[in-house]
């Protein structure tokens, strides 16, 4: 089992909010950002790193 603690914790905290961010001002559907929110809370790492490679993203060149 994965022991994740102390400033590691704080880094996958830091991670996880900029995804679930990103995740609210993608174009995304309102359904698709509550399952990927949701998949990122219940499953703090293995969320964050499937988002990284295959979840919305938001719009980033936007002003």
């Amino acid at each position: 089992m994965l022991d994740v603690s102390g400033l590691g914790a704080l880094i996958l905290l830091v991670l996880d909010v900029w995804a679930i961010v990103s995740v609210l001002q993608s174009p995304a559907t309102t359904g698709k950002k509550v399952l990927w929110v949701l998949f990122i809370l219940l499953l703090p790492l293995i969320g964050f790193l499937v988002w990284l490679f295959a979840g919305p993203r938001g719009n980033r060149g936007a002003v």
